[in-house]
Order: structure tokens, then sequence, then C-alpha cells
């Protein structure tokens, strides 16, 4: 919450009686790209509401809420973040196709690919904006971020590492540079033996910057069990040292709502928007 982004653009609200809480939730004010043309958008999540028949209609009335006063200071769009599947429908949102893939990285005969790798720092950020506007630039539906939310992302996920009981969780940002410039780069979240790509992004469209990446991190450690590797991966982008094993739909869902009355949005595909794991708030 002190980060620059959160302190202007995150607020938790209740929906209270008397006081007993009766539903909670995050409001997000973010900026969004929907069909080329730049727009506000509101964003929910962590919803929560009491165990017990009233719950969904006091989580549904405190959405509401949040939604008429973000359309009445000139809001167009709102998304709900929810973990679980169902929250959209019942609250009039749209559900956008989410796939979760598990993925294979090949291993390197030679041992770490020959690959100019270095942790990711607060200089790389702008040039990680850049390279994902450039990779967003192709979907109906995105959020537009800037240097301020990534840092906000990135901070939440070190602080889930580094406050949790020691040793159950790392957080991996490291970057592929050319001269002193990020060209590619990886965000990983570690549990045990299991890898979450929170996301990625490489300036070579073929993303082979961001497989070399994977290869390098793999390789520190050759000892140990090759990784169990999940991810969200964008439409039309698998790094050529990647393979993808499985994908299943995901139980976590972005649901989408237009704020202006008669705006009706056409069914959104899952090639049609573009989300990180890491950005789901």
């Amino acid at each position: 919450m002190k980060t620059a982004w959160a302190s202007r653009c995150q607020s938790t609200f209740a929906l209270i009686a008397g006081e007993t809480m009766l539903a909670s939730a995050e409001r997000y004010e973010l900026a969004g790209v929907f069909e080329g043309r730049a727009m506000r958008v509101c964003g929910i999540g962590s919803l929560w509401t009491e165990s017990s028949p009233q719950g969904p209609a006091h989580a549904r009335a405190l959405v509401e809420a949040l939604l008429d006063e973000a359309a009445g200071a000139g809001t167009e769009m709102a998304l709900l973040f929810s973990p679980t599947a169902g929250d959209a429908e019942r609250n009039d949102f749209q559900a956008i196709p989410l796939t979760d893939l598990t993925l294979a990285v090949a291993q390197s005969r030679r041992g770490a690919p020959m690959t100019m790798v270095r942790g990711g720092e607060e200089r790389d950020l702008a040039a990680i904006v850049a390279m994902g506007r450039v990779r967003a630039g192709a979907q109906r539906l995105h959020l537009d971020r800037d240097v301020a939310f990534l840092e906000y992302v990135v901070t939440t996920k070190r602080l889930l590492a580094g406050l949790g009981p020691a040793n159950a969780r790392q957080l991996h940002f490291f970057i592929a540079e050319e001269g002193i410039t990020a060209a590619a780069y990886v965000i990983v979240s570690v549990a045990g033996d299991g890898w979450t790509l929170e996301e990625c992004g490489d300036r070579d469209p073929s993303g082979a910057r961001v497989g070399a990446l994977l290869q390098a991190l793999i390789a520190r450690e050759p000892a140990e069990r090759r990784p169990t590797i999940q991810a969200w991966l964008p439409p039309g982008f698998q790094p050529p040292q990647v393979t993808i094993t499985s994908a299943v739909p995901s139980t976590a869902t972005i649901g989408v709502r237009m704020l202006k009355s008669g705006v009706i949005v056409p069914p959104l595909a899952a090639a049609d928007a573009l989300f990180w794991r890491e950005s789901f708030l």
C-alpha cells in the first residue's frame, strides 16, 4: 500500500450491518485499452462474503455500490478478478476464458545457455512496459500497465515470498540484456518444486530469450528435480525451447462488464484478451 500506484489506485471497502461485516472487496483504478481505445477501468478483487445463504446477495450489493460510484466518476469498464468460477456470472460480468498451461523447458546439453543474465532492477521497468505494450497491441482488451503498476505487482510478489515462512517461497526476477538495456525478462514465483511464470516478455517475437532465461534458471541447480512450471501465455507466444504439456480451463476468472447502459461487449475469446498471472489482483 506504500507503493506509488497503490497509494493512488487501491482502496478497501466493506458492507456492514451494525458491527457485522457482511462483505468486503478491493477496488483498483486501472487503465485499460479496449478495441484500440484507452479507457478508465474499475477493477474489483479479493471479494469476500460471509458463508450464509445471504452471502452472495451481500457481495452483489457491495459490487453494485462500487460500480455505481465508479460509473458516476466517468469509468467505462469494470473487471472482476476472482480465484474461483461463478462470481462473474453472479454479478453480471462476462467471464473471459483463461487457460492454465503446464510448460516443459528443453534441457540445454551444454549447461546454461550463452545468455547475459542478471537480476531485474527498477531501471528495467520502463523497457518492460514498452515490451508489454508492443505485445498487447494485437489484443482487443488489455491493461495499459505503467512503471508504477509494475513496481506494485513485483513488490506484492516479493513481500509474499519475503514475509512468509522461511524458504517456503521465492521470487525470481531476471533480465536478458543487450548492452545495458533489458531485451527480455521473466518473473517466476517458486514454491517447492513448483514454478509459476507470473509474466515474461521479449523484444524478439519468437520469445527465444525468454526460453533461454528459463533454461539458465533451471541450470543453476542441475542436481535438483526439474520444476513443474505453470503459466498463462499471450496468444501466439511460445518460446522455441518451451513445450506445452497440458492446457486446462483455469478456475480463476476475470469478468468484464461495461458500465455505460446499453453498451454490450461481444463475447471475448481467449485470444482477444491479454492478462498475466502477476496482474491478477
